[in-house]
C-alpha cells in the first residue's frame, strides 16, 4: 500500500484552484463570509459603487478603470481616510477573486493607497479631560459606561454587545470577557473602584440581559453610545471632536503614560501581538525627544 505521506509529498506547493463561483455576487459573498454586518454592509456598498464608476464586471476592470475610480473620489473631496479604506477593499476584493482563480489577474495590485498624515496626537484627550467628562455625567447608566470605556479600551461594538454573563468577580475587583474584533476573545480586568459601579447597576437583570441597556431593553446601538460622549464632552466644554473610539486612544496613551508596557496595553486593546498598532501611541506622545538636548 502506499504511504499517504508520499502521495500528499508529490502534491505542488502552490495549487491553481478551479473557480468555484461562477459570478461577481458570487465571489463576493465568499468575500464577505463570516464578517460582521456592519462592515460586510460597508464593504458591499464599496464595491457598488466601484461597479456603478466603470459599469464593468470585476473580470473586465482594468487598472486604469481602478486608477480613473481613485481620481474620481480625490475629485469629489473625500478624505484621504476615506479614500484609503474604500480602495482598499477594492484591492481586498481583486486579490481574493485572484487567489480563487475567479480573476485571470489581481488587477488592482498596483493600485495606489493615498498616503495618510498621522494624526492620533490630535485624537488623544489630556487626563483632566477625561476624568471632567467622567465627573459631570450624572445619569447612572450612562456615567458607569464612560467609565468603562475609559478604563477597559473596549470598541463600541465591544461595549454594546456586553452581557452580564460576560462579567464576574475577580477578587476585590472583576474581570469582562470580551469577544472583538476578528472573532477574538479576550479577558479585561476591572479595578475595585469601577467593578464596584458597574455591579451596582446590574440589580435584578438575568445573566443574558445587556448590561447597558436602552429604553427599550436591548442592548444599546452604537449611535446611542456617540450620541452620549458627544453631550459628555460638550458638558466637560471640550472643543475637539470627541468620539467613542476617543476613549480607547486615551486608555492606551495614559496607560503607556504611566508605566504601563507596550504587550500589555496591547493585550488588553485586543491588538495581535506582530501588531505594530500599540506602539503608535509611543510615537504619537513621546516622553523624551532628542530635541531637549540641543543647546536652545
Amino acid at each position: 500500500m502506499t504511504d499517504q505521506n508520499s502521495i500528499i509529498q508529490t502534491i505542488p506547493q502552490e495549487v491553481v484552484l478551479a473557480p468555484v463561483q461562477t459570478s461577481d455576487q458570487q465571489l463576493i459573498d465568499l468575500w464577505l463570509h463570516g464578517r460582521c454586518r456592519n462592515t460586510s454592509r460597508g464593504y458591499r456598498a464599496e464595491i457598488g459603487r466601484l461597479m456603478g464608476f466603470t459599469g464593468k464586471s470585476l473580470r473586465e476592470t482594468t487598472l486604469a478603470d481602478l486608477q480613473g475610480y481613485s481620481d474620481s473620489l480625490e475629485t469629489a473631496s473625500l478624505e484621504p481616510a476615506t479614500r484609503r479604506r474604500m480602495l482598499a477593499s477594492v484591492k481586498s476584493v481583486f486579490s481574493f477573486g485572484f487567489k480563487l482563480s475567479y480573476l485571470p489577474f489581481d488587477t488592482a495590485r498596483p493600485l495606489r493607497l493615498p498616503a495618510l498624515r498621522d494624526e492620533l496626537a490630535e485624537r488623544i484627550l489630556e487626563e483632566t479631560q477625561i476624568l471632567r467628562m467622567l465627573s459631570l455625567e450624572n445619569h447612572p447608566r450612562n456615567s458607569v459606561m464612560l467609565l468603562l470605556l475609559y478604563a477597559t479600551g473596549v470598541r463600541v461594538s465591544e461595549l454594546c454587545g456586553l452581557r452580564w454573563s460576560d462579567c464576574c468577580a475577580r477578587g476585590d475587583g472583576g474581570q469582562v470577557s470580551v469577544f472583538g474584533k476578528g472573532a477574538k476573545t479576550r479577558a479585561i480586568l476591572i479595578p475595585a473602584g469601577v467593578w464596584r459601579r458597574l455591579t451596582a447597576l446590574r440589580g435584578e437583570k438575568g445573566a443574558d440581559s445587556p448590561v447597558f441597556r436602552s429604553r427599550k431593553g436591548g442592548s444599546l446601538h452604537p449611535s446611542q453610545v456617540l450620541r452620549i460622549v458627544k453631550k459628555a464632552a460638550a458638558r466637560a466644554g471640550i472643543q475637539a471632536n470627541v468620539v467613542v473610539h476617543s476613549f480607547r486612544h486615551c486608555h492606551a496613551s495614559h496607560a503607556l503614560e504611566r508605566g504601563a508596557s507596550v504587550s500589555l496595553v496591547g493585550r488588553t486593546l485586543g491588538h495581535s501581538p506582530n501588531s505594530n498598532a500599540t506602539g503608535r501611541y509611543l510615537h504619537a506622545r513621546p516622553d523624551d525627544s532628542s530635541s531637549r538636548y540641543l543647546p536652545l
